[in-house]
């Protein structure tokens, strides 16, 4: 009996579920799919779904569900398995819902795995360490088949790590030891020019992310010095002040149990039940950067913008509160009347 005329219970029930174990299949990446084994022919519309991390937020995965048009959506991860696939399936109506793990840059060459973000209807970037996905992906067939699809108007979010590749500019925390704590900003501002700050350029090509750097878990993890420190080492190299042509880094930053749903128009809304958003401008920062002395810059100019509100990244301007921040000596002054950085 062909699959499509089983009764509809019984295709709740098996779903066309399809595990490759890697062992099985002698291959460096695991591949786990939900719905139809053949790809969909459905038309997506492009959009960004910026989430900060922690718990997943079900109207962000709709939204980004609802611009697959149908077709496939793509979990993309360095670790794990495929607990998003059950998730998503559950949220949305969509010809299938697939995870593969890359845990290698063997796994990141694989010709099955490029082949399989080209048929992808929408994208999603996991949480976990983003030095994997620089490590292993960077300048291999996954991020030019990644980019592809962005430039073909294929949707793509990411949560936490899959956040923090999203900007022109990613903190990649390879300077990270294995036992080392998550960078917070502290320690980012006692030593902005140390080993643990690692920075790349280009490893996505979202156009209206160009000039941006994104950061995560931001209130709840304390990260708003350490993307200040991004943002002075981007905006001054060295230490040294760029020429008044050069282009200037803002910074996003994004609370765990939020997300930003980002149109290619610049137009965003922010969504969830965290503490929302913060767009950060250096465009008017100065100071120094001397190597293991803390960080001297200011100002940023910066606009917190919450669940419901939005805001307009071509016009970098919404309906949050706006306040500026000076760090002198690693310690953050802020204009807020109650001197709170957030």
């Amino acid at each position: 009996m062909s699959f499509f005329r089983l009764p509809q219970a019984v295709l709740a029930v098996f779903l066309f579920a399809l595990f490759l174990p890697a062992d099985a299949q002698q291959t460096p990446y695991q591949y786990f799919r939900l719905g139809n084994p053949n790809p969909g022919s459905a038309t997506s519309r492009p959009g960004f779904a910026l989430m900060g991390g922690g718990k997943d937020l079900d109207e962000a995965f709709r939204w980004l569900c609802d611009r697959a048009g149908g077709g496939d959506l793509l979990v993309l991860r360095a670790t794990g398995d495929d607990d998003y696939n059950p998730y998503i399936q559950k949220l949305c109506h969509l010809n299938s819902v697939a995870t593969i793990v890359l845990p290698t840059r063997a796994a990141a060459t694989d010709p099955f795995v490029a082949q399989k973000i080209r048929e992808a209807g929408a994208l999603f970037i996991s949480g976990g360490d983003q030095s994997n996905y620089i490590n292993f992906w960077m300048n291999s067939p996954v991020q030019t088949a990644l980019n592809e699809a962005i430039h073909r108007g294929v949707p793509i979010g990411g949560t936490s790590a899959g956040l923090a590749v999203l900007g022109e500019f990613a903190y990649t925390a390879q300077g990270d030891k294995p036992k080392d704590p998550n960078l917070d900003g502290a320690t980012a501002m006692a030593d902005p020019t140390g080993p643990r700050i690692t920075l790349v350029q280009n490893f996505l090509e979202i156009p209206i992310l160009k000039g941006v750097i994104t950061d995560t878990h931001f209130a709840k993890r304390d990260r708003i010095g350490r993307l200040l420190v991004f943002l002075a080492r981007l905006n001054e190299p060295d230490g040294k002040p760029v020429p008044p042509t050069a282009p200037r880094i803002r910074g996003i930053g994004v609370d765990e149990r939020s997300a930003i749903l980002l149109e290619p128009t610049g137009e965003a809304r922010v969504i969830g039940t965290g503490r929302g958003a913060w767009f950060i401008d250096a465009t008017e920062g100065h100071g120094t950067l001397g190597i293991e002395a803390p960080l001297n810059f200011g100002p940023y100019n910066v606009q917190h913008v919450a669940s419901g509100q939005s805001f307009n990244l071509k016009l970098w301007q919404g309906d949050g509160t706006s306040y500026a921040l000076q760090v002198d000596n690693g310690v953050i002054h802020s204009t807020q009347p109650d001197h709170s950085v957030y």
